[in-house]
C-alpha cells in the first residue's frame, strides 16, 4: 500500500511481542481448568459469553494467518449486538465455533497463537516497519500488533469481569497492560479533540490512579495532541478515574469507578461521554 499521510508509528519488536506473547499466556492460565458452565458465562460484551470472546480472538489471529472468514447459517448482521461489517466478521468466527467444548476452544487458541509467535518472531524489521491497514488508520505493522495487544489485554478482562476473577495488582504488573494503555493513550489527541470537542487552548490532563496509574497529557491546537508536558502552565481541565475504569469506558464497557472532574467540568464530561472510540 503507498505510505500514510501521517508518520509511521516506529516501535520496538522485541517490547510489542513481548507484551502480546504475554498476553496470551495470561490468557491461557485465565482459561485452563474453565467448566462448561463458565465457558458459557456472560461478559461485559452484549450477546458474547467466554466461549464467543475467545472464538473472537481465535478468529482475529487466524486471518492474520490467511484463514478465510467461514461461512455460517445465520444471518449475523441482523443480530441486535452486530453494528458494522467488522462485527458481523467477528460474529461469523463466533457462530462458527459455538458448538467447540471449552478445552478444545482453548487448545485451538493455543494452536493459532502459537503460529502467530513463530511468524511474529521470523518477521524482519522492515516488515515490522512497513506500513500497513490498521485499526487505528494506515500506520505500521507494529503498531497494529501493540492494537492486538490492546485487544487481548482488554479481552482478558472481559473475561475476567465475566467470571468474577478480578486481576491482582501482580497480575496488572506486565508489558501488556502497560502497552494497552499506550495504545489507548496514542487515541487520546483525537478522543478530546475531535470527540470531546475541547476548545483550542485546551490543555487536558487524564489522570489515571490505582496499580497502572500515569497521566495523559493533551492539548488542543487546531486538534488535539498527546505531549509529555505543558510546559509549566496548569492544564484547563482535569479527569480522574481508575485505569481499569478508564479502559472499560475507551472500550465502550460499563464502568462503576469514580470519575473525579478539575478546572472547566463540562469540557471534562464531554470528554468522558466520548471515551468510547473503539470501534
Amino acid at each position: 500500500m503507498s505510505s500514510p499521510s501521517r508518520p509511521v508509528t516506529q516501535l520496538s519488536k522485541s517490547d510489542v511481542l513481548s507484551g502480546l506473547f504475554a498476553s496470551w499466556d495470561a490468557l491461557d492460565r485465565l482459561l485452563a481448568g474453565l467448566s462448561e458452565e463458565q465457558w458459557a458465562t456472560s461478559t461485559p460484551l452484549p450477546g458474547w459469553d467466554v466461549r464467543a470472546v475467545v472464538s473472537h480472538m481465535i478468529g482475529t489471529e487466524s486471518a492474520l494467518m490467511g484463514v478465510a472468514t467461514p461461512d455460517v447459517d445465520l444471518d449475523v448482521s441482523a443480530l441486535d449486538h452486530v453494528r458494522n461489517e467488522f462485527g458481523a466478521t467477528n460474529e461469523r468466527w463466533v457462530r462458527y465455533l459455538s458448538s467447540e467444548p471449552g478445552e478444545s476452544l482453548r487448545q485451538r487458541f493455543l494452536a493459532v497463537t502459537g503460529d502467530r509467535r513463530k511468524r511474529l518472531s521470523e518477521m524482519s524489521d522492515d516488515e515490522w516497519n512497513a506500513p500497513t491497514l490498521t485499526p487505528a488508520g494506515p500506520d505500521s505493522y507494529g503498531r497494529f500488533m501493540r492494537v492486538r495487544v490492546f485487544d487481548c489485554w482488554m479481552h482478558e478482562h472481559d473475561i475476567r469481569d465475566g467470571l468474577g476473577r478480578p486481576a491482582t495488582d501482580a497480575e496488572l504488573d506486565g508489558s501488556a497492560a502497560r502497552l494497552a494503555l499506550d495504545e489507548m493513550a496514542a487515541s487520546m489527541g483525537y478522543v478530546v479533540g475531535k470527540l470531546g470537542k475541547a476548545p483550542d487552548g485546551s490543555r487536558v490532563a487524564i489522570e489515571l490512579t490505582g496499580p497502572l496509574a500515569r497521566t495523559i497529557r493533551v492539548v488542543v491546537e487546531g486538534r488535539g495532541q498527546v505531549v509529555d508536558d505543558f510546559g509549566g502552565l496548569e492544564p484547563t481541565a482535569t479527569i480522574r478515574l481508575d485505569a481499569l475504569a478508564f479502559a472499560r469506558l475507551a472500550g465502550g464497557r460499563v464502568a462503576s469507578a469514580p470519575v473525579e472532574l478539575g478546572g472547566d467540568e463540562a469540557v471534562g464530561a464531554r470528554i468522558v461521554e466520548h471515551l468510547n472510540y473503539v470501534i
